[in-house]
């Protein structure tokens, strides 16, 4: 177990030297794989992996649906920036003590647009095209100890515009622990672990004349070249308390993740949940968090906060979420999701 906290302590250190100087925005591909879903979560300011409770721990830390011991769905609906739609929807199955089997999928959308070019400005009628991003994983948990656990998600990627597209392949891997230290909670993974992606497809096709002589047949079909593009790989290491825990029929949850990023600067997000009677829950926290203060003008992201419902009868249980987050002058978002087990 030791070994294991200092290979992955080592393996953030090691990635974190390489990422202090320069942000690298703009220089992975896929980025639509680092929204944080699960409306609990986001009301959480996004700390969440020390606690991956639910079929939504696939994305966040997927050793966490090793701890689910009934069968769980999961779907997720926020409204993202600019009316672009994003959505998860995921399923748990336990085996007991052959660990817990999920699938998962998200999806990313928006309306269609429509094609311009130096001709038309102003857009040619009739003439759209549309673009997107999705994926689908299966994941893997299963407890090592009664407080250990480790898990696996992989999943195949693929975003696409117009009649060009790419595709990749990605692991995660995650780990929780629950120390006996007040039953304090410690979880590791790393997300998007995987191969480049490159675009290709008919839109990079052209008509070319590689020898301009006279003579020549100057319509030789030929491919564009496109560069190969990182995944957003992600480091995150956090802890979570509950302080109540059960006292006065309340829970009271604390989240701190630290986040190492490949293509920004590390940061924090930190979460507090009030849970009244094991139905009705109160969250906040604060997404992004630089530890140089003035980096912060590079993400709108901020404030969020959220509630919850669970409802149980018979075997079923029912779990409503909701979330706000601000986005500074970018406005805001919310999300829905849905969790039921039974």
């Amino acid at each position: 177990m030791k070994k294991i906290v200092l290979i992955w302590t080592v393996l953030i250190l090691c990635s974190s030297s390489g990422f202090t100087q320069v942000t690298k925005v703009g220089t992975t591909v896929a980025n639509f794989l680092a929204i944080e879903t699960g409306a609990r979560a986001v009301g959480m300011g996004g700390a969440y992996v020390a606690i991956a409770e639910g079929p939504v721990a696939m994305y966040w830390n997927p050793s966490g649906i090793a701890r689910i011991d009934k069968f769980s769905t999961f779907f997720n609906q926020s409204k993202w920036l600019l009316d672009i739609s994003y959505n998860f929807i995921g399923a748990v199955l336990p085996f007991g003590d052959y660990g817990s089997l999920g699938i998962n999928a998200m999806f990313l959308s928006m309306d269609d647009m429509q094609i311009t070019n130096e001709s038309f400005p102003d857009g040619i009628e009739n003439g759209f095209f549309s673009a997107g991003n999705y994926a689908f994983g299966v994941s893997y948990g299963f407890n090592l100890t009664d407080r250990f656990s480790i898990g696996f998600n992989a999943k195949y990627i693929e975003e696409f515009i117009s009649q060009s597209s790419a595709s990749a392949i990605a692991l995660d891997i995650g780990t929780l622990y629950t120390t006996e230290f007040d039953e304090m909670k410690i979880g590791m993974s790393i997300s998007n672990y995987g191969t480049k992606m490159q675009m290709s497809g008919n839109d990079l096709l052209v008509q070319h004349d590689r020898y301009a002589q006279e003579g020549n047949n100057p319509n030789i079909n030929a491919n564009l070249g496109t560069e190969e593009f990182d995944l957003p790989l992600i480091f995150r290491f956090g802890v979570s308390w509950d302080a109540l825990k059960g006292e006065g029929n309340s829970n009271l949850l604390f989240a701190l993740d630290a986040l190492v990023p490949n293509n920004n600067y590390q940061s924090m997000n930190l979460g507090v949940e009030y849970v009244f009677n094991n139905m009705f829950s109160l969250r906040s926290g604060y997404n992004t968090w630089y530890a140089d203060a003035g980096r912060d003008e590079i993400d709108q992201s901020g404030l969020s906060v959220g509630l919850g419902l669970k409802y149980s009868f018979g075997f079923t249980t029912v779990n409503i979420d909701y979330a706000y987050r601000d986005f500074g002058i970018l406005n805001d978002i919310q999300m829905f999701s849905f969790d039921l087990e039974f």
